[in-house]
């Protein structure tokens, strides 16, 4: 790996588990929205460098994100950038501008179009020369990978654990459709003539190559941003499958997505409640108990501690009022 063994434990115990319900795309050329996306209660920002930018302002918008990273304080809790892929001749240029300019304001860089794991641990590799050279901590800088084509999906279990600053798995509905030939122009949209979902092999096995590597999987957008109750189906298409969050690409979406990956209070207190009561069993030295009319054993502590740890990400408190 690209730092040593230590580093690697020190990335690895980073908070890889941060709420990011919503990951909020922001045009990196358009000054206004970059203004604006400073206030936004999204969980993530990422600044996006890629396909939002036309390539003529490639070269302005590097500079318009770097001065947003160093200027602008961001309601959200994690920001992110999203760079040019690794085929291109941005790419260098964009990681290196935003990592040694603007480094200690970056929570992670998003790769797009991953396709093998050698695309993250190139990345991996040249922020740790970046963090060498400019004394930021080792591992600070965290890598999300796109999944964005066949190549890609294949390639997911390697990619997921590439590197111990990998912090999610995020999947692109529009490049992917392309890709495969889903007949659909709606970017996150459904086809006709499919009796069930068409990305439930997608999103599973996303899932499952994330949660084997420690890591979290994302969402991509649904484009028909008008169409808020289109959304909220995909939101929960995706959040029943196991994914941790969606993208949003207008703030209207924000509140949407943000509902969907959250909990209620009701299940959030009813998942506490039953760790406590599995943990009190365990102080008297049984391996069960029963809970509101309902056996709990091991497995319901794992189930219940998810839901507990996404209530309290997004702002759940013990005797506060609803967030």
């Amino acid at each position: 790996m690209a730092f040593s063994e230590d580093d690697q434990r020190g990335a690895a115990a980073r908070d890889r588990v941060r709420s990011r319900r919503t990951c909020h795309a922001v045009p990196g050329s358009n000054e206004r929205f970059l203004e604006k996306a400073a206030g936004l209660a999204a969980d993530e920002v990422f600044l996006d460098l890629e396909d939002a930018v036309a390539p003529g302002e490639k070269d302005r918008a590097r500079e318009l994100v770097v001065a947003a990273l160093r200027e602008q304080t961001f309601r959200a809790p994690t920001v992110v950038v999203r760079v040019n892929g690794t085929d291109t001749p941005h790419y260098y240029r964009d990681l290196i501008a935003v990592a040694e300019r603007a480094g200690e304001r970056l929570d992670a860089v998003m790769l797009p179009k991953v396709r093998t794991a050698g695309d993250v641990e190139m990345t991996d590799k040249l922020l740790s020369q970046i963090e060498l050279a400019t004394g930021l901590p080792p591992g600070a800088i965290g890598i999300e990978a796109q999944i964005e084509d066949a190549r890609g999906l294949l390639a997911c279990e390697a990619i997921a654990s590439a590197s111990p600053r990998m912090e999610t798995l995020v999947f692109g509905p529009g490049d992917y459709s392309a890709a495969v030939g889903i007949p659909v122009t709606t970017i996150g949209g459904a086809p006709e003539g499919y009796p069930g979902d068409h990305l439930n092999y997608v999103y599973s096995r996303l899932v499952v190559a994330a949660r084997a590597a420690g890591i979290q999987a994302i969402d991509g957008p649904y484009a028909a941003v008008r169409d808020l109750d289109g959304l909220r189906a995909r939101a929960r298409l995706a959040r029943a499958l196991g994914l941790d969050g969606k993208w949003t690409i207008h703030p209207a979406q924000i509140d949407v997505v943000n509902e969907v990956f959250t909990p209620t209070r009701e299940a959030w207190e009813r998942a506490e409640a039953m760790l406590a009561a599995y943990e009190r069993a365990g102080r008297q030295g049984r391996g069960a108990a029963v809970f509101d009319g309902e056996m709990i054993d091991e497995a319901n502590r794992k189930m219940a501690e998810r839901v507990a740890r996404a209530g309290r990400a997004a702002g759940y408190r013990t005797g506060a009022t609803d967030a």
